[in-house]
């Protein structure tokens, strides 16, 4: 690797921004690509991929193969609440390759005896916030249903360029909570960015479940492409399945439908003819 590559390369990590190290294979020649050109490259749609999934590859290209060499800073997921979600939410994540950090001032709460293993700041979120570096690469995750914790906290995190924003509550909290938020001369554009209630619609019930659909939710808004925040998993019908995706494999009589595979109408007519009543699948809503 060239010494301005290095350079450049270690400067960008330092500063927790994404790269691409791009290499011909044919002719060993070697460039970097900053997550901040990738738009404007001409590997446009192999460096986003890449990045998405965090991994390094080999890619066929118009150009040539190239092996990518991906860089993508560590990911944190940063929580206020020490509550029961939390217990369940904070190893999940460590589990996904998060750095998870639990802020809560309540010292009842904020205990080793309740995380172990999970850095706990028991300090007020305008104290506890600001070291910890938030970024595009943090996901933040409001848990307490006490606004004087979890507004000051998602007031910092907006203003930081998070990748997810999410907050606990019901339709009637939220809307409370955008009141309280506009007052600090936040736009409706800014709020919008608030996954509220939090988590994919799956029906949680328990604090373990509710944990499960809000990890569910950050990692579909990591990794796809897209609208991720309508991610949408259901039971239905095979004709109401149309244009989802197969979340699980089914195997009924002569029917093979593999898991990921994209319900189409051949796939509908199958499903119909095998006799499957009923398919889950996951799908982008409608906007």
């Amino acid at each position: 690797m060239k010494l301005d590559i290095l350079h450049a390369l270690n400067a960008e990590r330092a500063a927790r921004r994404a790269l691409v190290v791009v290499t011909d294979v044919a002719s060993g020649q070697q460039r970097l690509v900053k997550a901040a050109d990738v738009a404007k490259d001409p590997l446009k749609d192999v460096l986003e991929k890449r990045l998405r999934m965090a991994k390094s590859g080999m890619e066929e290209t118009p150009q040539g193969r190239v092996f990518l060499t991906v860089h993508v800073p560590s990911p944190q997921l940063v929580i206020t609440g020490a509550v029961h979600i939390s217990q369940t939410l904070a190893p999940i994540g460590q589990l996904l390759g998060y750095d998870v950090t639990i802020i809560d001032p309540r010292t009842a709460f904020a205990s080793i005896e309740r995380f172990p293993d999970v850095k706990v700041i028991a300090e007020w979120p305008d104290k506890a916030l600001p070291p910890l570096g938030i970024d595009r690469y943090t996901a933040f995750v409001a848990l307490t249903h006490d606004p004087k914790i979890d507004d000051p906290a998602l007031l910092h995190a907006l203003k930081r360029d998070c990748f997810y924003i999410g907050a606990l509550g019901s339709k009637k909290t939220h809307a409370k909570r955008v009141a309280r938020l506009k007052e600090h001369g936040l736009s409706d554009a800014d709020i919008a960015s608030i996954h509220a209630p939090i988590g994919l619609d799956i029906g949680a019930v328990s604090p373990a479940e509710i944990a499960v659909a809000i990890m569910g939710e950050i990692t579909a808004r990591l990794r796809l492409p897209a609208g991720p925040s309508s991610l949408k998993f259901g039971a239905v019908t095979p004709a109401e399945a149309l244009g989802g995706t197969a979340v699980h494999s089914i195997r009924q009589g002569a029917l093979v439908l593999k898991e990921g595979t994209r319900i189409g109408p051949a796939e509908v007519a199958a499903l119909e003819a095998a006799g499957v009543a009923e398919v889950v699948v996951a799908r982008g809503a409608p906007e």
